[in-house]
Formats: structure tokens, C-alpha cells, sequence
């Protein structure tokens, strides 16, 4: 059987995959590339989740591509916006002609000896049994299990006559109009969900176990569509992503350098929009400090709203489990709904749940280091895509494609045929990927790579410093090996580059 190869193998067909690509035929244009995509069509997570109001939860200045100005009035976007902007880029990029659509990548596995990945995959509804080669493999596939949701095991739960709807699996056939709505949760989905489908419902209760930092934002950015009036649409897409990142970065280093300000700021911000007999301190005052755990932002104070004018309401509480009509509470109360969103968080799956073989071992990514935050050492010729914890996804993943087009057209300059990552600093101290305490990350971290305590293995939450070492800094350094002779392919993908 003939084994389709190419140079590049992008897996995954979402906001960061049609980004890799996209780069790719810009900085490496000799290069022949496919998209391996798991599901029917493209976008991702902006194709997968349907509920009510889904939208971004950062500005789209940053959430948008670098070579592609957001051109739509909201920065705060709806999800169908952000679907129909992914999809615009890909078509009119070409990059749609090159995705292989229901190819579910199951395994990949290195041979030195051939300097090549060889990745098997299963194709359709029926998994028919499928093989390619690539000379580099790079995982745009994110971090989340895209087939099911987390869903506690609550107790009594088949007990209730109402509809049980997780977010991550909207029905389309759900009508909530009229009915009584509890979402379970407090993270960016249930702040999302609860204004929502707050101006149909009969009433929403958003239920949680404890608060989170609610930041509301302008859903759309006046200055950078002032800017949008009186100059090209690159040059005032450019201003405006920078006055954000540095905002975004500003907000960022006050809450983690000074914790008890940013608390009263936030506070201060969330009792504006509230009635004055409102009990903020219990619903809205976390036991952790700012960007311990994501800031959930609301446009145009939505959440609030609606809470003002009587049509949602929070309770602040833990279950004890499901009745025939609702929820019943540890405090003895119970919460009748005629529909349960249970917004419980989503399940983390490192590189889609691939497993990788390098020449015939297999690797436990738990017990490898993360480099510059997009190789794992001892893996050669391969690279993931994850964005930020604390700014727009898109920021790190053009960052990390940019770096991936510049280490291969090195290595085509070079005539290497291979790099690895190898940490020989014995300083350097094994630490978790993402530094969060939110349940969703705690629950499967210890199934992700590692980072280490130093650069090149540090991975930072920082877009200026990945900015100068991503796409500015060199290439080689003491930890990435090279090896291999060139071919004639690698000598012109690498001349113009």
C-alpha cells in the first residue's frame, strides 16, 4: 500500500490549525502540507459548541489572526462571527483544498533511520484503517476532549423529570422559553449561558460552588473603530491589537504583583452594576487571587443586567443532589427547574488523545519537558499549539506557528533533517505546564508534559517576551540538536527563505 507523504502534517482544522497553515504557505511556501481534522468541518471549538450566546471571551483585535485584520464591529464576538471568519481564511487562503476531513489521528511514530513520522489514522464513519508519512508533524489540536464534557456524578440525577443538558452537547431541539433555567457552574460558559437565555427563560439561576472574578468590557472597542475610520484597515487593526495586548498584559502583572488591589478594583467594579442591598462578597468574592484561575469578562455588563432586572439570579451553594424538580442544596433549600445546564467545565486531552512512538519506544508525554512551550524533548521533528491562560489563544498560537516556519526553513538552509530537544542543564527543576487551580486543569495536568524551571523549558504566559523569542531569536541554542543530510526537496524550501 502507497503511503501518501508530505512535508508538513497540520492535525487539527480549527482557529489555530488554519493559522498554522496559513503560515506555512506564507514563510515556507515550498512545502507541501495537509490538515488532519477529526471532525466534518472546520472551526474547532468555534464549529463544536452551539449553546445560547456563545461568544468570545477575549477581544477579537487579539483573538484575531496577525495577518488578518477582525474587520466586524464587536470586538466581543458571537461564536457564528468567529466560525465565519475561520472559514473566510481558509477559503480564500486555499487552505480548505488542503483538508482531510474525519481523519482521526490515533498514532504517530518516529523512525530516525528515515528521519520521518509515520502517523496512522482513522478515516470516516466506518475508521477505515489509514497511513501517512511527514517529515514534520505539528498537533493544532488544542487541549480539550472534543467528544464529551465534564460532568460530575451528581447524586439522584436520574430522579429528575426535567431535561439534563450539558453545553458542550446543545440540543438543537432544546426550548427553554418559559421554562425554569438552573446552570450549574460560575466559569466563562455559565456567564455566557445565564444572560442568554435570561431574555426567554422564565427565570435563570446560575448555581455555583463558589465565585469567580467577573470583569465586565465593552463589547465593542471605540477606540480601535475610531481608528478604523481614519486609517487602512492593517495599520489601525495593528494599533488597536497592541493598545490591547499591552492593557491585557497591564491587567495581568497589577492582579499577580498586586493581589489585594486588583481584588478591590474588581469588587469595586462588579457592586457598580448591582443593587445596593446585593450580597456581593457571597457571590462574587473568590477564595483565590486574580488569574489563579481565569477572569471571566462580560460584554457590556450582560450578566449584571440581567440580574438587575430580575430575570436571573446566582445562589451560592454546594448540591446534595437531584429531586424529581430540581436541585436540592446542602443548605436544605431546593432550586426547582424545568431544565439543568450542567456548565461543570470542559475535560483536557493533551494532543487529542494521539499516541507517539519514537523509534519503536513509546513516549509518556508526563515524563517530558516542554521546550519554548511548543516541542517536547526528545521528541524530534514535531511541535503542539496551545495558546495563553492569561490573553487571547491566538497571540501564542501565530507566535508558535511563526517559530515553527522559521525552525524549518533553518533546517532546509542548514541541511538538517532532524531536530530534537534535549534538556543537559541539571538545574533545571520539572514543574506543571499550566500553573492554574482551576478544576479542569487540576483534574488531568498530571497527564501533560512538563515545564521546566528555566528557559528554554519555561513556558511563559508572556506575549513581549515570546514575541522577541519566538520570532526574533535565534534558533539554535544548547538544547535543540540537529542532524541529517539534505535533500533536494529541503535545499528549495529553504532558498527563499
Amino acid at each position: 500500500m502507497t503511503i501518501e507523504h508530505f512535508d508538513v502534517l497540520i492535525v487539527g482544522a480549527g482557529l489555530s490549525g488554519i493559522g498554522a497553515a496559513h503560515h506555512l504557505q506564507q514563510r515556507c511556501p515550498g512545502r507541501r502540507y495537509a490538515i488532519l481534522e477529526a471532525r466534518e468541518r472546520i472551526g474547532g471549538t468555534w464549529d463544536l459548541f452551539r449553546y445560547p450566546g456563545i461568544r468570545s471571551d477575549s477581544d477579537m483585535f487579539t483573538l484575531g489572526y496577525v495577518f488578518r485584520p477582525w474587520t466586524a464591529a464587536k470586538a466581543i464576538a458571537d461564536g457564528p462571527d468567529i466560525l465565519r471568519y475561520v472559514n473566510d481564511t481558509a477559503r480564500e487562503a486555499g487552505i480548505d483544498r488542503h483538508i482531510r476531513f474525519q481523519h482521526r489521528v490515533k498514532k504517530a511514530s518516529w523512525s530516525s533511520d528515515d528521519a520521518r513520522w509515520t502517523v496512522e489514522i482513522e478515516r470516516g464513519s466506518e475508521r477505515e484503517p489509514l497511513r501517512m508519512s511527514c517529515d514534520f508533524l505539528y498537533f493544532c489540536s488544542g487541549y480539550y476532549r472534543y467528544d464529551r464534557g465534564y460532568a460530575p456524578d451528581f447524586a439522584g440525577v436520574e430522579r429528575f423529570r426535567g431535561r439534563l443538558v450539558h453545553p458542550q452537547a446543545w440540543p438543537e431541539d432544546l426550548d427553554y422559553r418559559g421554562k425554569r433555567v438552573v446552570v450549574i457552574g460560575s466559569g466563562a460558559t455559565a456567564v455566557t449561558l445565564v444572560p442568554a437565555m435570561a431574555g426567554e427563560a422564565a427565570h435563570v439561576t446560575m448555581l455555583q460552588r463558589s465565585p469567580t472574578y467577573v470583569l465586565s468590557l465593552p463589547a465593542r472597542d471605540v477606540i480601535g473603530n475610531a481608528l478604523r475610520r481614519v486609517l487602512p484597515s492593517r495599520a489601525a487593526y495593528a494599533l488597536t491589537r497592541w493598545k490591547n495586548v499591552l492593557l491585557g498584559q497591564f491587567f495581568y502583572q497589577l492582579c499577580r504583583r498586586r493581589p489585594a488591589l486588583a481584588k478591590k478594583l474588581l469588587r469595586k467594579g462588579v457592586a457598580a452594576q448591582l443593587p445596593a442591598d446585593f450580597d456581593v462578597d457571597t457571590h462574587f468574592k473568590p477564595r483565590y487571587n486574580p488569574w489563579d484561575q481565569r477572569v471571566c469578562f462580560v460584554p457590556d455588563n450582560d450578566l449584571f443586567r440581567a440580574i438587575r432586572q430580575g430575570r436571573a439570579s446566582i445562589v451560592t451553594d454546594r448540591i446534595e443532589g437531584f429531586t424529581e424538580h430540581g436541585v436540592r442544596l446542602q443548605s436544605g433549600a431546593e432550586l426547582a427547574a424545568d431544565i439543568v445546564v450542567t456548565a461543570t467545565g470542559l475535560q483536557l486531552l493533551a494532543l487529542g488523545g494521539a499516541q507517539l512512538t519514537v523509534d519503536d519506544r513509546p513516549v509518556d508525554l508526563a515524563k517530558t519537558l516542554s521546550y519554548k512551550g511548543l516541542m517536547l524533548g526528545g521528541v524530534p521533528n514535531m511541535a503542539y499549539c496551545i495558546g495563553y491562560t492569561n490573553a487571547s489563544w491566538t497571540l501564542k498560537a501565530d507566535l508558535a506557528s511563526t517559530y515553527v516556519c522559521r525552525l524549518l526553513n533553518h533546517m532546509a538552509r542548514c541541511g538538517y533533517r532532524q531536530c530534537v530537544a534535549r534538556n543537559t542543564d541539571p538545574r533545571v527543576r520539572e514543574e506543571p505546564l499550566i500553573d492554574f487551580s482551576s478544576g479542569y486543569v487540576q483534574r488531568a495536568i498530571d497527564q501533560f508534559p512538563k515545564q521546566g524551571s528555566r528557559a528554554p523549558w519555561k513556558l511563559r504566559q508572556n506575549y513581549l517576551l515570546d514575541l522577541l523569542n519566538l520570532k526574533y531569536g535565534r534558533i539554535q541554542d544548547d538544547a535543540l540538536q540537529f542532524s541529517g543530510e539534505p535533500t533536494v526537496v529541503e535545499a528549495a524550501a529553504g532558498a527563499g527563505s
